[in-house]
């Protein structure tokens, strides 16, 4: 693989995932064209060696792996397709001041003020009644800029650069159209016309939907030497693409699978999350023998693909004083006693064995901080599958846009496919 060809192929499918249904459309799409046979879940599974395939859950979640002669272990990689984000609400019209906004709600640990003078679109998937009576889903896109949160002006907040708090239910409601009669051509704004416009001319009625808002402003290079790449969403898109290409370069004749889980940010509780059956019983159909399946778990390994916190320069007291990851220096493996992360002594020394001639950062979070957590404890509680966590360093995660360096991501692929080897 080329570097560069790798990272203009990451932006676009950035731009293209607005959210984790479209990332999975996205996914679908690439693997079909590289011969991944399609599964239903409920259907009945005819495996045949050598080839191909996938399935995917709530069009949100989606597992894709080979299916090669001998299966006695498999190298599962691990992302999730879902970010912290700004969700509109089931009854979202507020009629105020003769404007007309959005109902809103935070999914996951929204940074919640880089939100505010953002133009903001509208993604995610909903669910129609048509002419002839029957259900219909479809994904959704408006693409161009119609939503914006403005922020409060200085003049009526003079303590804003001192003391910015947000409030959650009352001051994020985007602003979306005017409501006022008497301004011509503009009657009362109607949602359900809105959505109903962007659909088939067979569309009825709007039944329910999962919508989102995300910033229209593209991925891109950044840095004198576009040593960055800014974007939405590289929390955990930026994985997601990574596991896929790895899946995409192995042989027909390598164990490799691929899961990307939706709701990991708001912990993975859900039919399509990492604490859900998904993944297990897919496990089950690959492998049906009981005994079997169980010695295949343990000799198999998974990589839980995640980012890391960056050292920000301005921040460097946040950090464990010998534990400071950089972007461009290499992908992290994440650490933590407390089983936050699932990297143990024997993981972590097979990963640094197969990558032996990239470089490695190790993290820990400082003792008197929280830490965070990935897939990766919760799939290897599941399963009892040997787990490594490891990241690609990013500065303001949780950020509408957030920043990592060119050359990790590429790293990571690189690592992934010389462990698909042993």
């Amino acid at each position: 693989m080329n570097k560069k060809h790798f990272n203009t192929q990451l932006l676009k499918f950035l731009d293209n995932s607005p959210t984790a249904y479209h990332s999975v459309k996205q996914m679908r799409e690439a693997l079909h064209v590289k011969g991944f046979k399609e599964l239903k879940e409920e259907n009945s599974w005819i495996l045949r060696e050598g080839e191909r395939y996938y399935v995917t859950r709530n069009d949100s979640s989606i597992i894709a792996f080979t299916y090669p002669k001998n299966r006695d272990k498999y190298l599962i990689l691990g992302a999730h397709t879902d970010s912290p984000t700004l969700k509109i609400k089931p009854n979202p019209i507020i009629k105020k001041e003769n404007l007309v906004q959005l109902a809103v709600e935070p999914y996951g640990g929204v940074l919640i003020n880089p939100w505010f003078d953002r133009d903001l679109s509208i993604a995610g998937k909903v669910v129609v009644l048509d002419r002839d009576e029957e259900l219909k889903e479809y994904l959704i896109d408006f693409k161009t800029a119609i939503a914006i949160i403005p922020s409060l002006a200085i003049h009526l907040d003079k303590n804003a650069n001192k003391d910015k708090t947000v409030n959650m239910q009352n001051d994020i409601a985007p602003i979306l159209t005017c409501n006022a009669k008497d301004i011509e051509n503009m009657s009362d704004f109607n949602f359900d016309d809105m959505i109903l416009e962007k659909l088939s001319a067979n569309a009825k009625e709007l039944i329910s939907y999962d919508l989102n808002l995300y910033d229209t402003q593209k991925a891109s290079y950044i840095g004198i030497n576009e040593e960055f790449i800014a974007s939405a969403r590289l929390d955990n898109l930026l994985s997601c693409f990574v596991n896929l290409q790895t899946l995409l370069h192995v042989n027909d004749n390598e164990a490799v699978l691929m899961l990307c889980s939706d709701h990991e940010e708001v912990g993975s509780e859900s039919t399509t999350g990492a604490a859900g059956p998904f993944l297990e019983q897919v496990l089950s159909r690959i492998e049906t023998d009981n005994e079997k399946n169980i010695q295949m778990l343990r000799r198999s390994l998974l990589v839980s693909c995640d980012n890391a916190h960056a050292l920000h320069p301005n921040f460097s007291d946040k950090h464990e004083p010998n534990h400071k990851p950089q972007m461009n220096q290499g992908v992290v493996i994440k650490i933590n006693s407390n089983q936050r992360y699932a990297s143990n002594v024997s993981t972590i020394s097979r990963f640094i064995h197969s990558s032996r001639d990239k470089k490695i950062q190790k993290y820990v979070t400082r003792s008197d901080m929280g830490c965070g957590s990935t897939i990766g404890p919760i799939s290897a509680t599941r399963l009892g599958i040997e787990t490594i966590d490891v990241g690609l360093s990013t500065l303001a995660m949780h950020s509408i846009r957030e920043l990592c360096g060119v050359d990790d991501a590429f790293d990571l692929c690189e690592i992934l496919l010389e462990l698909s080897h042993g």
